[in-house]
C-alpha cells in the first residue's frame, strides 16, 4: 500500500487477502505511527514502514512484491518518472501496479482562482518561485511514463468525480485543511482566512455552488514477466 496514511484502506486490503501480507508505506512519521496503531490487530500480516514512495527502492521494501496498490497519493509526487521507475523496481516479474490519484483537469476551476490570487501584489511574495505541490498528469502522459519505466499492459483512464459540499462552511473547512494545506503554511496567519474566504466566495457563484471538480486518474500496469 503505497501512501497508506492512517491505514484505513490497508485494513481493507488485508481483509481481501486473508492469506496474504501487506507492506504499508508512508513518508510521514505521524501517519506511520497512526497506521501501526490502527493495524496492530493484524499482527505479522502487515508491516508498516516509513519511506519516500516517490523514490522507492527494494532496500526500503525488503522484498519484491506481487501488487502495488495506491490511492490519493501519486498526485502529491512531482516526479512521476522517478516514481514509476522505483515502483517497477520493487515489483516481482509479472507483478501488478493498480493505483488512483488526481489527474488531468483536477480542481481546474478552484486552482485557476487560487493561482490568480497568488499572483496579486498582496500575496505574490509568499508564492514566488513555487508552482504548487501536485502533479496532475493526464492519461496519455501517464501511459508514456509507465512505458518508459519498463511497464507493460498499461491501461490509464481519467474520469470526472465532482464532490459537492453541504455548504460554504464545509467547503471552506475542507479547502483549508485538506486541499490547500501546503498553500496555507506559506501564508502568515493574518492572510490565511481571507485567502480561504475569497475562494469560498468564488465557489458560491458556480452552478451548483460548493462543488470540488475532482478528476481521477486510474492506472493499471504490469512489470513484464521476463524482466
Amino acid at each position: 500500500d503505497a501512501g497508506c496514511g492512517s491505514g484505513r484502506l490497508t485494513a481493507e486490503l488485508l481483509g481481501l487477502l486473508p492469506e496474504g501480507r501487506v507492506i504499508a508505506i508512508d513518508r510521514s512519521a505521524n501517519m506511520v505511527a497512526e497506521a501501526r496503531a490502527n493495524l496492530a490487530d493484524f499482527g505479522d500480516r502487515v508491516r508498516v514502514i516509513q519511506a519516500d514512495v516517490g523514490h522507492l527502492t527494494l532496500a526500503d521494501v525488503g522484498e519484491p512484491v506481487d501488487l502495488i496498490f495506491s490511492t490519493a497519493t501519486f498526485h502529491w509526487i512531482r516526479d512521476h518518472n522517478a516514481l514509476f521507475r522505483g515502483l517497477h523496481g520493487v515489483l516481482k516479474p509479472g507483478g501488478l501496479l493498480s493505483a488512483q490519484c488526481g489527474g488531468g483537469p483536477n480542481l481546474e476551476l478552484l486552482l485557476a482562482r487560487a493561482t490568480a490570487m497568488m499572483r496579486t501584489p498582496e500575496l505574490a511574495e509568499y508564492f514566488d518561485g513555487w508552482d504548487g505541490p501536485w502533479e496532475f498528469a493526464d492519461d496519455v502522459t501517464t501511459a508514456n511514463r509507465l512505458q518508459d519505466a519498463g511497464f507493460t499492459n498499461i491501461t490509464p483512464w481519467l474520469y470526472e468525480a465532482p464532490t459537492p459540499m453541504a455548504d460554504a462552511d464545509a467547503y471552506g473547512t475542507f479547502l483549508a485543511n485538506v486541499i490547500l494545506g501546503e498553500h496555507m503554511i506559506r501564508l502568515p496567519d493574518a492572510k490565511r482566512q481571507p485567502f480561504v474566504d475569497a475562494l469560498v466566495a468564488g465557489a458560491a457563484t458556480e452552478d451548483p455552488p460548493f462543488v470540488f471538480d475532482y478528476w481521477r486518474l486510474n492506472m493499471r500496469a504490469n512489470r513484464p514477466i521476463d524482466s
